[in-house]
């Protein structure tokens, strides 16, 4: 018996694949909401600190929703490249 009966396939794919791939996709999505979130929080600290209340909330309101959208699209966009097959070039 060599040294290398024991040693696990390189080549192999592992079991727990579609969980990774899963987890990352909750992760990005907490990512999006994270990003919608801080801009607002950080808006109403400005506000309470400077006396500027609303303003700076619906500036960070509205940077927010826009940030938080454009990654959304983004992951999404990725997402559907990554699960669509791929385009046959006409012959």
């Amino acid at each position: 018996m060599s040294q290398n009966d024991n040693a696990p396939e390189m080549d192999a794919v592992p079991d727990d694949a579609p969980k990774v791939r899963t987890s990352a996709y909750v992760l990005a999505l907490s990512q999006v909401g994270i990003e919608m979130v801080v801009p607002i929080a950080l808006g109403v600290g400005l506000d309470v600190w400077l006396g500027t209340v609303p303003f700076l909330m619906i500036s960070g309101v509205i940077l927010g929703l826009v940030g938080g959208l454009v990654h959304l699209m983004a992951i999404l966009k990725r997402m559907d490249r990554r699960e669509s097959p791929p385009a046959q070039k006409p012959t």
